[in-house]
């Protein structure tokens, strides 16, 4: 399998449980953000985005803990990255039909939802480049 290169011997258990810890933390945090599972944000755009990273969260997880690091990594690179980008825009100058959140740079969740992104990619990113190194 190409893509479970550095399995369980090179990969330590910790790192991937926290990285799929983490993974649900963001899934969690968006849920909570919109209002519930089947809540949808408006403008539609920023529903279906929501929708899509808590997915996209829970798969990483699921891979990360199969052992499937090097996929794993890189989306929770981008499950992190993702968010946070969208937090600063969404803040900053603003999205299309979407001003609600501009210059709310302090809200609790939204403070704890860019702590949890910013350990996911602290320990995605070295992890997903040492994972690029080592041959399968």
């Amino acid at each position: 399998m190409a893509h479970r290169t550095a399995t369980v011997a090179e990969a330590t258990w910790a790192p991937r449980w926290a990285g799929a810890l983490l993974c649900l933390l963001v899934a969690a945090i968006h849920v909570v953000d919109q209002g519930g599972l089947t809540a949808t944000r408006d403008p539609t755009y920023v529903g279906v985005a929501y929708h899509v990273l808590e997915i996209a969260a829970v798969i990483t997880a699921v891979l990360l803990l199969l052992g499937f690091v090097r996929l794993g990594w890189l989306l929770a690179a981008g499950v992190a990255l993702g968010p946070l980008v969208g937090y600063i825009l969404s803040r900053g100058p603003g999205l299309p039909h979407y001003s609600d959140d501009i210059a709310h740079w302090t809200e609790p969740l939204g403070l704890v939802s860019l702590a949890v992104e910013g350990a996911l990619l602290l320990l995605s990113v070295p992890l997903f480049v040492r994972s690029l190194r080592r041959r399968p």
